[in-house]
């Protein structure tokens, strides 16, 4: 299962037909009803196509913890590959960051679960996704997909309740980026140096 706490971990990915999986665009463009986001890290920047169209309740919740700063200082703790979850049938390949911790005492509450069986978004490759123990539980960490994770989608078996993730959006810059910090070492699933999220901030669209 994927939870929202640094030793478990939940991903979803969004299905946008014509705006299928990471671009990689270096002069990102996007459409009423979505936003940009710029994330600086380490390793190099992320942009972000945040979809508050078809899932508004969890791309609302993502942008305020944006808008407030809560990521600056957060990390990527989390990274899920093949060869670290022997334990687990069924297999996903995600990475996973949260807010900063010194300001977890300033959590929202959780949010409803917006099941990709309502929206019609899909964990595919770069999806971005809300991390969640039990249903109407997510808060602040979030994941990426590497690779399209069906089984992170409303009826797959990931996890044992079967609603899956709730997925919101997708990067459509800079999946390198996310590809280089998931194959650094670590302790288990979790990363021995986490990578530090510098900033995510609103980016104006072309």
């Amino acid at each position: 299962m994927l939870t929202a706490v640094s030793t478990v971990v939940l991903v979803v990915a969004g299905f946008y037909g014509p705006r299928d999986g990471p671009s990689d665009s270096t002069d990102p463009v996007t459409s009423p009803g979505y936003v940009l986001l710029a994330m600086e890290t380490a390793y190099g920047q992320i942009i972000l196509e945040i979809d508050t169209l078809r899932a508004p309740i969890t791309a609302a919740n993502f942008l305020r913890y944006v808008d407030d700063g809560y990521y600056t200082g957060g990390t990527f703790f989390r990274a899920v590959t093949p060869d670290n979850q022997p334990s687990d049938s069924i297999r996903i390949e995600v990475l996973q960051g949260g807010s900063n911790r010194e300001r977890r005492d300033e959590m929202r509450d959780p949010i409803s679960l917006e099941k990709t069986s309502d929206t019609g978004l899909r964990h595919l490759d770069g999806t971005i996704s809300m991390a969640r123990g039990g249903p109407d539980t997510a808060t602040s960490s979030f994941f990426i997909c590497i690779g399209n994770q069906p089984s992170l989608d409303y009826g797959g078996k990931r996890n044992p309740d079967g609603q899956g993730f709730a997925a919101f959006g997708r990067v459509i810059s800079g999946m390198s980026v996310v590809l280089k910090i998931q194959s650094l070492p670590t302790e288990g699933q979790t990363l021995i140096d986490p990578v530090i999220i510098k900033s995510i901030d609103r980016q104006e669209s072309e």
